[in-house]
């Protein structure tokens, strides 16, 4: 199963990519319009035979939702009308300040993170997937 997680933001996407139990940083798309965007994302999808779509929710850190949460579920909704792919969503709390610890962990500047920064959010979320898959 090769799935792909997406961190989803109003500026730039974050990509990452399984192949297996490992989730690797892949892309970050810049957010111009919204048909571009799903292009992008449908062509990664074909292109790399993906089998399914991880997608994080950012759930507030009591569980509720927020307004960010509502536009990622009409996201998901978009995305669900352009392909038959899976899509499954994971509480994404706390992945962008975990993603920002492993780029300083490995040496990254922050100045230079913000694309990478998205890429990693995506790892965290994908890696959350399949932990939980797992169990």
């Amino acid at each position: 199963m090769k799935l792909l997680g997406i961190d989803y933001g109003q500026k730039r996407v974050g990509l990452a990519m399984s192949g297996g139990s490992l989730a690797f940083p892949y892309r970050t798309l810049a957010r111009t319009t919204s048909d571009k965007l799903f292009a992008e994302l449908l062509d990664i999808c074909a292109r790399e035979n993906v089998t399914g779509i991880v997608l994080g929710l950012p759930l507030l850190t009591d569980g509720q939702d927020s307004l960010t949460t509502r536009q990622v579920r009409n996201f998901r909704d978009s995305l669900a009308r352009r392909t038959a792919l899976p899509i499954h969503l994971v509480n994404e709390v706390l992945t962008s300040s975990e993603a920002r610890n492993r780029l300083r962990e490995a040496g990254v500047s922050t100045r230079k993170s913000d694309g990478l920064l998205d890429q990693m959010a995506a790892v965290c979320i994908l890696e959350t997937f399949l932990r939980e898959r797992e169990t």
